[in-house]
């Protein structure tokens, strides 16, 4: 009896001794020295439900309260949750209610405090872990552009175009001739065309272009015709 009589004045103490410290308004390393492994330990596990039911206004009290002992890596892990939190909520409340939600609408669809909000939305583009995933997509964008390779094999010119753009340019090679449009320009093998050049020319020139052009457009449009009338023979003939 004299055993459990003691052991149970030894919980009691402990229990006082943890209590003393989360009525400090701020825990410090100094705090914590008086306590035994054991009682730490004990410390832990009743911060643990505190700071996982905790919202709003009480759980910046409380992150308040223990930052001086939150090691780095645990500041990480809040950091992210609070992140994937937000990103999420404005993803989600953007669907619901078709334009950007209110600070207050993201507080309440986190459970975090407006404060933590703004905070979070103006710091988060210079936190380390934000640069890091940054750092994850630029990683990926070698995947990507492998697809856009992919499509634009398959014919998806749009594909071929994107890809040229992001290889930073816009030259493809037609029957051993050089053919380079940057949008505002034509280039074919070294001859430069663009709208001022074409200004300069005569209504002779002019009209040497559009009938070479004319003879191109026609004489391929042509040869498609033939192979079409061709296959449907074919497939007439096969049946």
């Amino acid at each position: 009896m004299k055993v459990k009589k003691k052991s149970l004045q030894k919980f009691t103490e402990s229990e006082n001794k943890i209590k003393a410290v989360l009525k400090l308004k701020k825990i410090t390393w100094e705090d914590l020295k008086p306590l035994t492994k054991k009682e730490l330990n004990l410390l832990s596990e009743v911060l643990k439900p505190l700071v996982n039911n905790s919202k709003g206004v009480e759980r910046d009290k409380l992150f308040k309260k223990i930052d001086a002992v939150t090691n780095e890596e645990t500041k990480n892990e809040t950091w992210e949750h609070n992140h994937i939190k937000i990103t999420w909520a404005i993803s989600t409340l953007m669907q619901e209610l078709n334009r950007m939600p209110s600070k207050r609408e993201l507080a309440d669809k986190t459970g975090l405090s407006r404060q933590t909000i703004n905070k979070h939305l103006k710091e988060y583009h210079t936190h380390p872990l934000y640069e890091g995933q940054i750092e994850q997509f630029k990683f990926m964008r070698s995947n990507v552009l492998s697809r856009v390779y992919f499509f634009a094999l398959q014919g998806d010119m749009k594909a071929a175009k994107l890809y040229f753009d992001i290889l930073g340019t816009n030259t493809l090679l037609v029957n051993n001739t050089s053919i380079q449009n940057q949008n505002n320009f034509i280039q074919i093998n070294n001859t430069l065309i663009n709208q001022e050049n074409i200004k300069l020319l005569n209504p002779e020139q002019l009209n040497s272009i559009e009938d070479i052009l004319k003879t191109t457009i026609s004489s391929n449009r042509l040869q498609n015709e033939i192979l079409q009338n061709t296959t449907e023979i074919s497939h007439h003939s096969s049946r």
